[in-house]
């Protein structure tokens, strides 16, 4: 196994024996159903507590390599020199001398690890990464970037082909935009992972869950009903505000966070999957809704697996981003033929009048 070089500053000590850890649960954003299945439940009710470290940043020689380089490299002269050849891109995306202690650290412990024929260990909840440039996590950065365009280029058609007039033009728009913030975040999140960047990535996907459950209220209640649909809205926007304030204010439960992202996603997949049923005879285009819908909740199934990224790039999280990319395109798709449906419903039903 190919492992990044490391600077082989720190003489190789003892290892203590490994401990068990468990990864920081990331948000799985997602077009329509981020966290949404019952496959995500399931992983919830089986999954360890959290704890407060992993087995490679608990480990002895970590620590004291990363406290030998700390006051080696990270003080006086040696910051000067070290902020001085420190390429400008790695400094205006917050990369310290800490932080790079800590990435040479992270790989002279996995490196001994492995000579020691012990497994991979995870630090702070996370596996090692293999930086590329300064991007923490490329495959994963790449590939939410990668959706972030898919997004914004089937905004850009759906404009292009459904008119304003349409009466689900301004949801649907509306529901692009918070996706395409969303993939923004965890962009910036998997290039660079900080304790902001962490919760706009979780807020963030929190919001298109929400979108879309509120998305498929319009299209199945709302068209009829504005009063309804005016009423559900005020309950969305508070529920998302009161979910935002307790991990902010109150505390940053990973547990919670994801049993709301679940629950909320899990009703909007049943309530996609009624409606696609009800209206298949008469609605052709519903076997897209329902292709995302069900493709999704087999994506999903990465989130069970917990392997070191292969080539420390390709995480089953990156796997996860990856798929999504098509279903991304697939459900604007379906977007645009229900909206061009309901704008000739609309037009035949006023040639009747």
């Amino acid at each position: 196994m190919i492992l990044p070089p490391v600077g082989g500053l720190y003489p190789m000590l003892p290892l203590a024996a490994p401990v068990s850890g468990r990864r920081r649960k990331r948000p799985a954003l997602g077009t329509m159903a981020a966290c949404g299945s019952v496959v995500l439940l399931l992983l919830l009710a089986v999954a360890p507590g959290p704890v407060r470290g992993s087995a490679g940043d608990r480990e002895p020689l970590y620590r004291d390599c990363l406290g030998r380089c700390d006051r080696r490299n990270c003080t006086g002269a040696a910051l000067r020199r070290f902020r001085a050849r420190q390429p400008l891109c790695m400094r205006l995306t917050g990369w310290t001398c800490r932080d790079d202690c800590k990435y040479e650290c992270m790989w002279l412990t996995v490196r001994l690890y492995l000579q020691r024929g012990h497994r991979v260990p995870q630090f702070h909840g996370k596996w090692p990464f293999s930086r590329f440039l300064f991007f923490q996590e490329p495959a994963s950065a790449f590939a939410s970037f990668l959706n972030g365009l898919a997004s914004f280029l089937m905004l850009l058609r759906y404009k292009a082909t459904v008119p304003p007039t349409c009466p689900m033009y301004p949801t649907c728009v509306a529901f692009a935009w918070v996706s395409l913030n969303a993939w923004f975040w965890s962009t910036v999140f998997h290039t660079r992972d900080t304790a902001l960047t962490e919760k706009l990535d979780y807020f963030c996907a929190s919001a298109v869950v929400l979108h879309s459950v509120y998305l498929c209220c319009v299209r199945t209640l709302g068209l009829q009903r504005p009063a309804l649909i005016s009423i559900f809205r005020a309950f969305l926007l508070l529920f998302l505000a009161c979910h935002i304030s307790y991990l902010t204010l109150v505390r940053f439960d990973y547990g919670y966070n994801m049993a709301a992202n679940a629950a909320i996603g899990l009703l909007n997949v049943a309530w996609w999957l009624r409606w696609c049923l009800r209206n298949h005879p008469h609605l052709p285009h519903v076997w897209k809704c329902v292709a995302v819908v069900l493709l999704l909740q087999a994506l999903a199934l990465l989130e069970l697996l917990d392997f070191p990224p292969l080539l420390w790039v390709l995480d089953a999280h990156a796997l996860w981003h990856i798929g999504t990319i098509p279903l991304n395109v697939l459900f604007y798709s379906f977007l645009m033929d229900d909206s061009l449906y309901l704008l000739k419903a609309n037009s035949d039903l006023l040639k009747a009048d």
